[in-house]
């Protein structure tokens, strides 16, 4: 695998338990994961918008 098929990652946010970040792959696709603990979770563009709708629901 060549280092132009990895990833760019970026942090988003993070607190002593939980990171948010996203990853630009290589076929143009944006992924955005939430790690919790041992559990992470992905979304793809669409997924994470209607999380960030949901999040901003629960203030």
């Amino acid at each position: 695998m060549s280092k132009n098929d990895e990833p760019r990652t970026t942090t988003l946010a993070e607190t002593e338990n939980f990171i948010a970040w996203k990853a630009e792959e290589p076929d143009g696709e944006t992924t955005y994961h939430i790690e919790m603990n041992n559990v992470t979770v992905h979304f793809f563009e669409e997924e994470w918008k209607e999380f960030l709708e949901l999040a901003r629901e629960l203030r």
